[in-house]
């Protein structure tokens, strides 16, 4: 048992064992791989809790602390936890080969010290930083020596004990109780303006020529400001500017851009197998120049897509900010297209590094070679099924659910049958299965359906209680996945607007609480009076659970086993919140996601829908709200029988178009394409191209009493027959009338 009495006996304690054990002795004891270092460990901490929470012991003792558990926590195997969130399993991925397992008990101990409540890595670092670092940028001068030893100290420490401990574990207590990140932040960017870096030599192997020295500070910075960033609300980011402001996180953005594309494109990922490893000056197995190389990879990525994220929401930066300028060159796309290429890799770790088109392009060669591969199945299988109007949404589910992944990348040929159940004449050269896409997607999303819901801001996720509504609902999820899979692989616009909290399920995301406003405006409001809360949370005697209520019947639920007697604290609100804004964002649909999203992936693979954001998806399903470019689409128009790009006639057609309304416009693309909406790189990606036919009034007149019986805009795609009007006032009503 450790000491529990008097301070200077606690003092004594810790200053002992710090003497006792050398750094060589620590060395000694990771070839020996004995337990006794976790159990001094665990000790250590035990007294540094309580000896930094002096402020005339913390200031002195703090370095020491650090030097000591960072030489010890190196020489544990990596702890892990059952409550670690999956998003984060790969965060912190290190090259040490460790395979010992430390006693549970041992673990829990060590995972108590870090703990939170404990306060320790709260008093450890802004006892290191006290009166060294400022979290204020007022010296634009380059870092003291000083400071370049304390950002080092905890660096170090930190990087070891991420890759040691659960991020659940310590993430909570530096990224809400402690300055690390303005701190930190404010050490990066003097170190940036004033074009030095330090090589903290002490602390990790000399670095090689190709090795920058923001590694360190940098691995260390984007996974906690990324951890608070799961946390943070909109009036804290936007209005408050806390932590950093918006003009510091513009010019973050472009720092941490620069950096990233330097790790991805310039430096090698790995040291060459010629290059001699040197050893690290502490001994330390995991401070290596390659971990620390894949954990500033991983940090930097992740945390750009967090920040372009935000400013998807509400812009504080440029889009273009985001973006690498070498991204742009048809080098890097020809590559990215290539596949197994750096290009291909950056694409999948950073794909916002490139701009938005050149990302549509990529995925639309993705969809190309799959189609082309699967031709020749294609060729030999023809679906063509008859739906009943009046059970548009069951003969669908009860017909295409049975086909396979090969067949539904197939071409699917549909006849509809009528209220008479007489089948409806025609040939579907493509219209008619377009106009089937748009109205079984309209009818089963319908939230009369009960399948999906809508929000306050109009827009769709998963029912809750969908399997209260249809005995049958987790098949329709995956029958509707492979519907909007099936869609976007034909390149077929659906009017659906869904919640980016559901879109960012096809992206296997979870979401956080500044995902909460879309679905519960109220839930939200009473988080952050919890999050922002003065007084002793223990006073509103909260606990760590949640009511379900669905269509009238109330659930209590617990948020951790054993939540009903856990009640909510000041220290523990924070999870709190987190817990909540997990069970209604992510918990309670996992099942309708889960089931959706297989369905989806049988036509569109992760890695394709990973290089776009929810944001983006959102185009890539109903393409832009702008209205159409005609300009765009006469440059791509075919002409036959007689016409041209520069025919009277076709001068007065496009002056015509030009003048109609947006709804106008729209409902001419429909009539002549089967969808409102256009190509999302333009008329040029439209397939088959748009065609203007001349033919003679005769043929016009029996054509059109042969619209009048089947439908004639369902059977023909993207051909517009004419006859030779005269004039514009012949030409606009007929038109119109169309």
């Amino acid at each position: 048992m450790l000491l529990s009495s008097c301070g200077s006996k606690m003092e004594f304690f810790l200053a002992a064992s710090i003497h006792s054990f050398s750094l060589a002795s620590f060395a000694t004891l990771q070839e020996a791989k004995q337990p006794g270092y976790a159990c001094v460990l665990a000790n250590v901490l035990e007294a540094a809790t309580w000896i930094l929470s002096e402020p005339k012991f913390a200031s002195d003792r703090a370095a020491d602390i650090i030097a000591v558990s960072t030489s010890l926590l190196d020489a544990l195997p990596t702890i892990t936890s059952a409550t670690e969130r999956a998003d984060d399993d790969d965060d912190m991925a290190m090259d040490v080969d460790v395979k010992d397992e430390l006693d549970i008990d041992l673990q829990k101990q060590i995972m108590a010290a870090f703990d939170s409540n404990t306060k320790l890595l709260e008093h450890l670092v802004n006892a290191l930083f006290t009166g060294t670092l400022s979290t204020n940028y007022s010296d634009p001068s380059g870092p003291s020596d000083a400071e370049v030893e304390a950002v080092g100290s905890i660096c170090a420490f930190l990087h070891v004990m991420f890759s040691t401990l659960p991020l659940d574990v310590t993430m909570t207590a530096l990224a809400y109780r402690t300055d690390i990140v303005p701190a930190l932040w404010n050490f990066i960017k003097r170190c940036h303006e004033n074009k030095r870096w330090p090589y903290f030599s002490k602390y990790i192997s000399p670095l090689s020529v190709d090795a920058p020295g923001w590694l360190l500070p940098v691995s260390v910075f984007c996974p906690i400001y990324k951890y608070m960033l799961k946390i943070v609300d909109n009036e804290e980011f936007y209005e408050q500017e806390k932590p950093l402001s918006l003009k510091d996180l513009k010019a973050l953005v472009l720092i941490l851009k620069q950096a990233l594309w330097q790790l991805l494109w310039i430096i090698p990922s790995h040291t060459s197998p010629s290059q001699k490893a040197l050893p690290n000056p502490l001994g330390l197995k995991k401070m290596s120049i390659d971990s620390l190389k894949s954990q500033a990879r991983n940090g930097l990525s992740e945390l750009l897509t967090q920040l372009q994220d935000w400013n998807s929401r509400l812009p504080f930066t440029a889009e273009s900010d985001f973006y690498s300028q070498e991204a742009t060159s048809e080098n890097f796309v020809s590559q990215a297209i290539l596949g197994n290429t750096r290009a291909s890799e950056i694409i999948k770790l950073a794909p916002f590094l490139a701009p938005f088109t050149i990302r549509v392009k990529i995925f639309t060669s993705q969809l190309a070679n799959s189609k082309q591969s699967t031709a020749s199945h294609s060729a030999l299988t023809r679906h063509r099924f008859k739906i009943r109007r009046s059970r548009l949404l069951e003969d669908a589910f009860d017909q295409l659910s049975l086909l396979s992944e090969e067949d539904l990348k197939g071409p699917i040929r549909v006849s509809f049958v009528n209220e008479h159940g007489v089948e409806e004449a025609g040939i579907d050269g493509g219209g008619i299965f377009k106009d089937f896409m748009e109205n079984i997607t309209r009818a089963a999303f319908d939230v009369q359906y009960g399948l999906f819901k809508e929000t306050v801001d109009h827009v769709l996720y998963p029912n809750p209680g969908s399997g209260l509504v249809h005995e049958q609902h987790l098949q329709y999820f995956h029958f509707l996945g492979s519907l909007l899979g099936k869609a976007m692989y034909e390149g077929i616009l659906v009017d659906l607007p869904f919640a980016t909290f559901f879109l960012s399920k096809l992206k296997e995301k979870s979401n956080f609480l500044n995902d909460l406003p879309s679905l519960d405006p109220e839930l939200y409001r009473h988080l952050l009076f919890l999050k922002h809360y003065k007084g002793d949370l223990s006073d509103l005697e909260l606990y760590f659970v949640i009511v379900n209520n669905e269509y009238g019947e109330q659930a209590e639920e617990e948020l951790l086993p054993g939540g009903r007697e856990m009640r909510v604290t000041n220290q523990n609100v924070i999870t709190f919140i987190h817990l909540v804004a997990n069970h209604r964002l992510n918990y309670q649909i996992r099942g309708q996601g889960r089931h959706f999203l297989r369905g989806f992936q049988k036509l569109i693979p992760k890695e394709w829908i990973d290089m776009f954001n929810e944001h983006e998806i959102q185009l890539l399903i109903s393409g832009s709200l702008e209205s159409l470019d005609i300009d765009d689409l006469r440059l791509n128009t075919n002409y036959s029988g007689g016409y041209h790009p520069d025919h009277e006639i076709i001068d007065m057609l496009w002056e015509v178009l030009k003048s109609f309304s947006s709804d106008n416009q729209k409902k001419f693309l429909k009539f002549v394409t089967g969808c409102s909406r256009g190509p999302l790189l333009g008329f040029e990606y439209l397939d088959p191209k748009f065609c203007i036919q001349r033919f003679s009034f005769l043929y016009i007149y029996v054509l059109y009493l042969f619209c009048w019986k089947i439908h004639l805009e369902l059977l023909f795609n993207l051909e517009l027959v004419s006859p030779a009007w005269r004039n514009m006032e012949t030409v606009c009503p007929p038109r119109l009338l169309a």
